[in-house]
């Protein structure tokens, strides 16, 4: 097989995890840019990453990188590219664009030039004049960044986030990709109790009963790619099989979502019963000053309301230093916010003993952490695992 360039994208702030989230697919040759990790592998790495990347926005495969400061070099260079080697004879392929600090700043002509080069190109190749394009759909982007133009197909269709699980949704939802961040950075294990005291439409616990099952987050969607004939259906099926066999779905699992809207619990249990997660994730109506719990060591991993709109700020930090008082009243949990409020810490009445800056869509946040006091030593909970596939951490936080 191939040994391909691949990119995979991320929200800023994200890259680190995809980064290791690759490496423990086997996936080492990987070079960390703004936004995406840039990584080489096979045909089946195409179908193993859009099925396993739980904070990655999409797989792009790589077709070439130039600097062009003119259109005529940005249609030579494109043309210049094998791009028979990907699109037949009645491929579907449009092409988006972006461009950012580049003298070609027109987005709209430099997609109509490269869709004109890559026409030529498959012109000369295939001795015909007019493409139907009634085929598969590949998506090409041209991207420049300060004059240097990189050309994509896109394998993933649909972003990432995308699991198949959220067919309904909420007021302003937190991406599946930065919750599955989140749990990833707070260092929560599966034989720990988890809960979620804003839980909303339930992204957060549904992520980490995921997470915790070592399931794959794409396993039942499909992907662009997989209608490519470039890559062989029996990929696909390996790599499906490979994740069924990684899944364990029946673990004794302690996560729980709290909220006072009724709405969006209802929404939380449709989609942990689209996910088959309806007996391993619980949720509840209650307002955060009533959030308790029986186990002795857990984290409380959440996405509070942030006051963004007038008049809302007051109630917000009220939220906040309800949060507060329950982390109190728990010493030994660990607390991880993502928020845009300023020193929440001040709320909160801690310290905060990481911050990490992220974005939640467009809204700029940190994710603060609040370390609790590790748990003793005890044998490792009786999860199978592989180390090929779950992140691991050294910390035990």
């Amino acid at each position: 097989m191939s040994k391909l360039k691949l990119i995979a994208t991320s929200a800023f702030g994200l890259e680190s995890i995809v980064a290791r989230e690759l490496s423990n697919l086997g996936y080492t040759e990987t070079k960390v840019e703004n936004g995406k990790v840039n990584f080489t592998a096979d045909e089946s790495g195409i179908c193993r990453t859009n099925l396993w990347l739980r904070s990655s926005e999409r797989v792009l495969l790589k077709m070439g990188e130039f600097n062009a400061t003119t259109f005529e070099e940005l249609f030579q260079q494109t043309k210049d590219l094998p791009w028979e080697q990907w699109l037949p004879i009645d491929a579907e392929f449009p092409v988006e664009g972006k461009s950012i600090k580049s003298k070609l700043f027109s987005v709209s002509d430099c997609q109509a030039i490269v869709k004109k080069a890559i026409v030529e190109r498959l012109k000369e190749v295939y001795g015909i004049s007019w493409f139907q394009e009634t085929g598969a759909r590949y998506k090409v982007e041209v991207a420049l960044l300060k004059d240097v133009a990189t050309l994509t197909i896109d394998t993933s269709g649909p972003g990432l986030h995308k699991r198949g699980y959220r067919k309904l949704a909420g007021i302003a939802p937190l991406k599946e990709t930065l919750a599955a961040a989140m749990i990833q950075l707070s260092y929560w294990k599966a034989d720990r109790a988890l809960i979620d005291p804003f839980c909303g439409t339930g992204t957060i616990p549904i992520e980490a009963a995921m997470i915790a099952q070592n399931r794959a987050p794409g396993l039942n969607r499909e992907f662009i790619s997989e209608k490519w004939g470039n890559i062989e259906e029996q990929l696909w099926q390996q790599a499906r099989e490979e994740a069924r066999e990684l899944w364990h779905p029946d673990l004794d699992l302690h996560i729980y979502g709290s909220d006072i809207d009724p709405q969006a619990l209802q929404l939380a249990r449709v989609h942990a019963e689209e996910a088959g997660l309806k007996d391993n994730v619980f949720f509840q109506k209650l307002p955060v000053a009533e959030v308790r719990s029986r186990f002795q060591y857990g984290h409380l991993i959440t996405n509070p309301p942030y006051g963004e709109r007038l008049g809302e700020l007051e109630e917000v930090k009220t939220l906040y230093q309800d949060l507060g008082q329950i982390f109190k009243a728990l010493p030994t949990w660990s607390l991880h916010v993502i928020t845009s409020l300023k020193k929440p810490e001040d709320l909160i009445r801690r310290p905060w003993d990481k911050s990490r800056k992220l974005y939640n869509g467009r809204i700029e946040c940190h994710y603060f952490q609040f370390f609790g006091p590790k748990p003793p030593r005890k044998p490792r909970f009786d999860t199978p695992q592989t180390s090929e596939i779950l992140l691991e951490e050294n910390a035990d936080q």
